[in-house]
């Protein structure tokens, strides 16, 4: 029973198997959202502008990050996404309302390639899911923006 409790207790200790997500993350640049309509609400340029360069620290119990990034006792779920539940649905929402709208063509011209990417739902407040271009980039939504973030080299 001791050996069981052991055994249970160094198990939760580890980092979770898919905890490739954990680290820093420095926002490198940022792109109007496809589904941005500036004619009816301009994006904030102000906003993006004081976000490119901020960092945002991913770890286990919590978020670091400026504002709306900080985040505690997040509740990681990660999860596999089509191009049409990318960035909140907002690519299908946009086939829904123009059938001529291909999500997974508006998902390239944003860098992800294939049919499904890694997403990290956090639980947060917030409500900002983490899209996995490759292990090394994210992409995440934010008031018409989309933010790309670049992890940094763990040391």
């Amino acid at each position: 029973m001791r050996s069981l409790l052991v055994t249970v207790l160094a198990a939760s200790s580890l980092p979770a198997a898919d905890s490739f997500y954990l680290g820093t993350w420095t926002i490198a640049s940022a792109v109007v959202a496809p589904w941005a309509d500036p004619a009816v609400r301009p994006p904030d340029p102000g906003e993006m502008k004081s976000l490119i360069g901020k960092t945002i620290v991913i770890k286990p119990g919590e978020m670091i990050g400026p504002g709306i990034f900080a985040c505690k006792g997040p509740k990681y779920k990660v999860r596999n996404y089509p191009a049409d539940w990318l960035f909140q649905g907002e690519f299908g929402e946009m086939r829904d309302r123009d059938h001529t709208v291909d999500p997974a063509k508006l998902a390239a011209k944003l860098g992800f390639r294939g049919t499904s990417w890694k997403t990290l739902e956090t639980g947060c407040a917030n409500e900002i899911d983490y899209h996995f271009v490759d292990a090394d980039t994210v992409e995440i939504g934010l008031n018409d923006y989309v933010y790309t973030l670049k992890k940094k080299p763990a040391k």
